[in-house]
């Protein structure tokens, strides 16, 4: 990649970098305090349209993610990302419910088995009684 393409990659990443913080949960004031840099700094950062290498690292380190996931970060990827992983946990949450139905429906037969099993006992024992 020459330095025209390093260039341009890197642009606009002031608010890509003010857009994982918010959804990290984090504060201005507590980013500012994670980077060692006063909350100004990091409003000038998150206006920004390039940052610097090594700041971008430091960055990277504090948000939890690769200086290319900041760079690449495109908010409605990350959101259809999140529908998706979403649906798939409602899906596995509907299976392990039917799991859930299986077993008390299997409880229940499980029941009237037994249930059935004690009458049938009964009336042998009441038959037997008839026979003497």
């Amino acid at each position: 990649m020459d330095k025209k393409d390093k260039q341009r990659t890197k642009e606009k990443i002031g608010p890509k970098v003010r857009r994982l913080r918010q959804i990290k949960g984090m504060s201005q004031k507590v980013f500012a305090s994670e980077l060692n840099i006063s909350q100004q700094a990091v409003s000038k950062i998150e206006q920004s349209e390039i940052v610097n290498e090594e700041t971008l690292d430091k960055i990277a380190e504090v948000l939890g993610v690769s200086i290319e996931a900041i760079i690449n970060f495109d908010e409605d990827a990350a959101f259809n990302n999140f529908i998706s992983k979403n649906e798939i946990i409602n899906q596995r949450c509907e299976v392990t419910n039917n799991y859930d139905s299986i077993d008390q429906v299997k409880e229940l037969y499980e029941r009237l088995l037994n249930s059935e099993i004690e009458k049938n006992n009964l009336l042998r024992e009441l038959l037997e009684l008839r026979k003497r």
